[in-house]
């Protein structure tokens, strides 16, 4: 599939599908050198707390929520309160949240823009995974795994670092969702380049348990088929048909419900035999 970049630089990139690990990787893929040329824009909200327009504002009030769930979540798993560390953590929202609740917290986030807002928040973020040591009773990775640039050598990395009776959270879009399907090169959650690899649930488990994790359980992120399909939208007609875009996330979210196939997933992962 030919997939074009619609927030930034209007090029087209080729979704590539291994069969292997059911997934579709992102082609030709950028040098980690220009890849953050890729970012660089105002529209990219998770770097900027933006909410100058409509979707930024509802991003922002659908925030507060997403943040509680979360945290209800890994608290549903780690019953005693611990050590977080949150993999591409933008500008700090869900830490500054997390330290409210009495968890031990640090992100990681390699956009400066970024870091410097988490920073102005008193939260403690580093630069790279390489300023980052020792073992963390949790690790989350909020729609990042999909923009790593070695995939393999990130789960290496958190399989070292995952404390022994530790759990993973990780969210990352679903190709086989409805959604995706109804919207096709326009979904906006291909968001190529930036994406460089796309999941279904096959190839989150594959993946992991080839590193000796355990897959624990997967949650749906529902909002996600509603603001991807706003995005969606305006990529295929030039504009938001809000009242389309809302039956779209609703329909996608229907159809989720008897497949399991949702916009966007979280999937609970360890190290720990259950």
């Amino acid at each position: 599939m030919k997939v074009k970049d619609h927030s930034i630089s209007g090029k087209e990139f080729s979704l590539v599908f291994n069969e292997n690990y059911e997934m579709y990787v992102t082609e030709p893929k950028p040098s980690q050198a220009d890849l953050p040329l890729y970012y660089k824009s105002e529209d990219y909200i998770s770097h900027t707390d933006g909410s100058r327009t409509f979707l930024e504002k509802l991003y922002q009030a659908v925030k507060g929520v997403a943040l509680s769930r979360k945290q209800n979540l890994i608290k549903s798993y780690l019953h005693n309160k611990g050590s977080v560390l949150d993999i591409g953590s933008g500008t700090g929202d869900f830490l500054k949240y997390l330290e409210t609740k009495s968890w031990n917290t640090v992100g990681m986030e390699p956009n400066e823009q970024a870091r410097g807002r988490a920073r102005e928040k008193n939260i403690k973020v580093e630069a790279s995974l390489d300023k980052l040591s020792g073992s963390f009773d949790c690790i989350t990775m909020w729609h990042v795994l999909e923009h790593v640039y070695d995939l393999n050598e990130q789960i290496a990395w958190l399989k070292k670092h995952l404390a022994l009776d530790g759990f993973l959270f990780i969210a990352v879009p679903n190709f086989k969702s409805w959604d995706a399907l109804n919207y096709k090169e326009f979904w906006a959650a291909y968001d190529v380049p930036r994406h460089l690899y796309h999941f279904s649930q096959k190839s989150i488990q594959r993946l992991f348990e080839n590193e000796g994790f355990q897959l624990v359980e997967v949650h749906p992120m529902k909002f996600d088929a509603y603001y991807v399909s706003l995005l969606s939208e305006k990529y295929k007609y030039g504009k938001m048909n809000y009242l389309r875009a809302f039956l779209n996330g609703y329909r996608s979210n229907r159809a989720a419900r008897k497949t399991g196939e949702y916009s966007s997933l979280i999937y609970v992962i360890t190290h720990r035999k259950i």
